[in-house]
């Protein structure tokens, strides 16, 4: 039985690799590789981190509003002396190439430093303990690739892996590539398109239907832009994707196109104006003001704190009351009724008082008090008034104006009356009959 290892074949490539080894420690451009290293660790401690540091504070301080840039800052800034030693030790790999010198120990120590600043990294972004040892252990499979020169046969050995679909051409690889350039654009789309509607918020000259449209065309255009661009970064065809882009198409015309039609509506609202964030809306039986608009529905918070998501098409087909299109002025309609004893005249004039002595109650237009009618048990009278802040509900000051007129009319003997009726009793009794009840009903009285 032959042996299956060749030992002496073996033992000749380990004294061959101690050789090689041998050799590299005596030539001084292997020992000029590490003190490149500590020059390039000196330069990035000192002088760049410093510099780093700084830009880091500015962008923290521009985007304060935007979480999501926030963190990547922080721990960009955490680390900023290892980030700032890998940058400048890549340039430094970059120009010894270039010059044709010897950068083989520089090579392992950017790979392992990018392994390590990427652990970290995905430590303190990533919240998932899978996802973040997922990641830990592919960046140190790559560093080790890139270590032993084996990094590009293993990305040629996933790219030979396939699929050809028309002209679109699917590997492993491209799956990868797209996948991480894709979370990267809509990441910095996200991130951009959050900075953009703050700004917009702070920008009271322009209307607040203006904002809103602005703020959305940007955050559509920069996603729709950030997939374009990753796709085409990883050398994806775009026009491979024309058969896809026609049955998306016919999706959206068949099984999407509620979702397209509310998508539609959206874009009208804001581009008439006909309803923006903060008016007070009535909708069937919703009452309330616009907390959001957004392109699919609209939030309508009612008195109650209930947040109610409005299909936008609902608003384009229905009728909405908007009490705060043109200006904020609502007109409410008090009913009151005093005994048909009272002065009326008096009643009137003590209603516009008690009317003014309430904060909400506008004074142009002033109030103003109607008689309505007659009714059974009262003088029906209707006071009228003003109020700019509809969005603060109806119902109290409507109750503040009724207890301010209680006060009055009780101050002044107004009466106010409760519902009385006449009862008539007619009977075939004759007139002894009724004579002999009412004798009756006075013996049980007394």
């Amino acid at each position: 039985m032959k042996d299956t290892i060749n030992f002496d074949a073996l033992t000749a490539q380990l004294m061959t690799l101690a050789d090689q080894i041998k050799t590299l420690l005596q030539q001084p451009t292997f020992w000029s590789q590490f003190v490149l290293i500590a020059v390039v660790f000196l330069v990035a401690r000192w002088l760049v981190a410093p510099l780093f540091h700084r830009f880091m504070d500015w962008l923290t301080e521009r985007t304060a509003r935007v979480p999501s840039f926030g963190r990547v800052w922080l721990a960009l800034d955490q680390n900023r002396i290892t980030v700032m030693w890998l940058v400048l030790q890549w340039l430094a790999i970059k120009l010894s190439a270039h010059f044709g010198l010897p950068h083989t120990v520089l090579v392992t120590v950017a790979s392992l430093l990018t392994a390590w600043v990427l652990i970290h990294l995905a430590s303190t972004l990533i919240e998932n303990a899978g996802v973040a040892r997922f990641v830990a252990v592919v960046a140190w499979t790559v560093a080790a690739l890139n270590i032993f020169g084996w990094l590009d046969e293993a990305m040629s050995i996933l790219d030979s892996w396939a699929v050809t679909i028309g002209q679109l051409r699917v590997s492993p690889l491209t799956v990868v590539k797209v996948g991480v350039s894709l979370w990267l654009a809509l990441w910095l789309a996200n991130g951009i398109s959050k900075v953009v509607e703050r700004r917009m918020a702070k920008a009271q000259s322009t209307s607040a239907t203006t904002r809103v449209l602005v703020s959305k065309l940007t955050r559509i255009g920069l996603v729709t832009l950030a997939i374009l661009a990753a796709l085409s970064a990883v050398g994806i065809d775009l026009t491979a994707l024309a058969i896809f882009s026609g049955a998306l198409g016919v999706g959206l015309g068949f099984g999407l196109q509620k979702i397209f039609s509310n998508l539609v509506s959206g874009f009208i609202l804001l581009m008439d104006r006909s309803i923006k964030p903060g008016d007070v809306i009535s909708l069937g039986p919703t009452y309330g003001w616009i907390n959001h608009l957004g392109l699919r529905y609209t939030s309508v918070i009612t008195r109650d704190g209930i947040e109610h998501l409005i299909p936008n098409e609902e608003l384009i087909i229905q009728r909405v009351e908007n009490w705060s299109f043109s200006d904020n002025l609502v007109r409410l309609r008090i009913p009151i009724g005093i005994s048909y004893k009272s002065d009326v005249r008096l009643a009137m004039q003590l209603c516009l008082e008690s009317a003014l002595q309430v904060a909400r109650v506008q004074k142009n237009p002033e109030p103003r008090v109607n008689v309505t009618g007659f009714g059974d048990s009262s003088v029906n009278l209707e006071l009228r008034v003003w109020i700019n802040d509809a969005q603060q509900g109806r119902g109290s000051v409507i109750s503040d104006v009724f207890l301010e007129i209680w006060d009055a009319f009780h101050a002044n003997d107004i009466e106010i009356p409760f519902p009385q009726r006449d009862l008539h009793l007619k009977s075939l009794m004759g007139e002894g009959d009724i004579s002999a009840l009412r004798e009756t009903l006075g013996a049980r009285d007394s």
